[in-house]
């Protein structure tokens, strides 16, 4: 069982990747009806830690299933070697992206500079528009 490494602190186990090879659409000619070059990629994302997981759920979307199973299509070239290499890539990209802790938003205040051009601009506003009401007889 060989370990795949994504971080220093994280590494996957090839146990938990599986392959399954389907037919697909697209160039292929007429090796496109015979030959399942189409790689699907399952993972199960329960292996990983918490956090790491959390976030992976929210980059995957739809991909990732109820039961945690990472599930990634490639069928964009003609073998099977490499729509299994192209579908490793993609594993390990959205892996090492979930592995990246977001940085901590920090709250700041608007300098008073800012908060007076602010002011300064809704008063132009305002009194752009307090000069287009209707024409009294008298004005």
């Amino acid at each position: 069982m060989a370990q795949i490494t994504i971080t220093p602190r994280v590494a996957i186990d090839d146990a938990d990747i599986e392959f399954q090879f389907i037919r697909a659409s697209g160039p292929g000619g007429q090796n496109v009806n015979k030959v399942a070059t189409a790689a699907q990629l399952r993972f199960n994302a329960f292996t990983l830690p918490g956090d790491v997981y959390h976030r992976l759920r929210t980059l995957a979307g739809r991909r990732l299933t109820d039961e945690g199973v990472l599930v990634i299509d490639a069928r964009q070239h003609r073998t099977q070697e490499r729509n299994r290499a192209d579908a490793m890539e993609r594993l390990l990209d959205l892996l090492r992206r979930a592995c990246e802790k977001p940085k901590p938003r920090v709250k700041t205040k608007p300098t008073r500079a800012s908060r007076e051009r602010r002011l300064e601009s809704k008063r132009k506003a305002s009194g752009k528009k307090r000069t287009r009401g209707r024409v009294g007889l008298y004005d």
